[in-house]
């Protein structure tokens, strides 16, 4: 099933949040990066003050999109805190676009010392056998296992490998907020909100200094960032020329879509809340397939260090 877990989205809102592209495509299991250290500047309000044509220049707009991008990072910091209910729709189409079959599959999203870990409790809206369920519960056993005896040496490793993915990360957003010309569309009400509408075209010249940003002259869009607290809460992204990645080889062909939409939880955290995208599939040599995904997110509710779960009656929106 491809989809796009949160543990990816994570890196998927960081990479587009500017309208980039697509970091990750794909189930996987990531560990969350803790927020860098960064200058008391990079987080103040940037001067939005329009000119006399009501405008903002590209360098306020890319200081804002920075700052946003800063702002993402800290916000999954936070969001370790949570869990929640993932609910994903794959849609498989035939040669006319129509839907010849459907797969659903809903996980409990959680944390195990600090890796997100998503389990799953239902397919096609019914709940696990016991032989199924029992796979998932084993599953998670090993991830607590491996880190409850992680050795300190294969610990630093892997907080150095983290680190190093980290600092890649920041690189390829300076790139994105290098590789678009803004414009300040206006401002739009978002769950009762205020958010800056801003869209994003592909600057003409553009070049790419990682090998990872060679697709972002690829996307255009438009983001929805919230005024108070300087987060993403939407992003709809066209592709305009075929993209292609991954070992088995996903593409977004031109005119594809990617649509999110996040939500304040408790008055501390912005989470995933509706995702949707089409890609087309090549597994191997195999014959090409068309996907529609779709994944909703429910039922927050905040993970205590005293490991008690807040009911979702206790959590506000």
């Amino acid at each position: 099933m491809f989809v796009i877990s949160k543990a990816g989205l994570a890196g998927l809102v960081l990479a587009v949040i500017l309208v980039g592209g697509v970091s990750a495509l794909g189930q996987q299991d990531q560990s969350p990066s803790p927020a860098p250290q960064t200058p008391p500047s990079a987080n103040s309000l940037p001067d939005l003050t329009p000119d006399a044509n009501g405008t903002l220049s590209q360098e306020q707009m890319q200081r804002l999109l920075r700052i946003v991008a800063d702002k993402d990072i800290e916000n999954d910091k936070r969001l370790r805190d949570y869990t929640y209910i993932e609910r994903d729709v794959e849609n498989k189409l035939d040669g006319k676009g129509q839907v010849k079959s459907t797969e659903i599959k809903t996980y409990d999203v959680m944390e195990l010392y600090g890796e997100q870990v998503q389990r799953l409790i239902e397919k096609d809206d019914k709940a696990l056998d016991a032989k199924d369920a029992a796979k998932e519960e084993e599953k998670i056993q090993k991830i607590v296992d491996k880190r409850k005896n992680e050795s300190e040496v294969d610990r630093k490793k892997r907080e150095q490998k983290e680190e190093k993915e980290r600092e890649e990360d920041r690189k390829f957003v300076r790139e994105i907020a290098d590789a678009y010309n803004f414009k300040l569309v206006g401002t739009e009400s978002l769950g009762g909100r205020e958010a800056w509408v801003i869209d994003g075209e592909p600057r003409p010249g553009f070049v790419p200094q990682m090998k990872e940003s060679k697709f972002l002259p690829k996307f255009h869009g438009r983001v929805w960032i919230d005024k108070s607290d300087l987060q993403l809460a939407k992003m709809d992204v066209e592709c305009l020329d075929t993209v292609s990645w991954g070992l088995f080889l996903a593409r977004f062909h031109k005119g594809s879509r990617l649509m999110l939409e996040q939500t304040r939880v408790n008055d501390e955290v912005w989470l995933p809340l509706h995702v949707t995208a089409k890609i087309d599939v090549r597994l191997a040599l195999l014959k090409n397939f068309d996907v529609n995904v779709e994944q909703t997110y429910r039922d927050y509710k905040k993970f205590r260090a005293t490991a008690r779960i807040v009911g979702v009656g206790e959590v506000k929106p």
